[in-house]
């Protein structure tokens, strides 16, 4: 059961960590702008949903809902 979980995970924090690479190079820019807040923000609400799904499919996998697409 944990082999099912490893490809989830991995993604997951792949993409967390370009998300966080890319919200410290907006937010380490020379001059301060109130604007780099509104470029940050999108960024950290795809980190929550990144990590919603992720905690939803561990959830599913645990549950033994491996495949969704048997419910269609």
């Amino acid at each position: 059961m944990f082999k099912k979980m490893i490809a989830p995970i991995v993604i997951a924090v792949l993409f967390l960590g370009y998300l966080g690479i890319y919200a410290v190079i907006i937010l380490s820019a020379s001059e301060f702008h109130p604007a780099m807040f509104l470029l940050a923000v999108p960024l950290v609400l795809l980190g929550a949903g990144m990590l919603y799904v992720l905690i939803t499919r561990i959830r599913e996998i645990r549950s033994g809902e491996e495949d969704d697409l048997n419910n269609y």
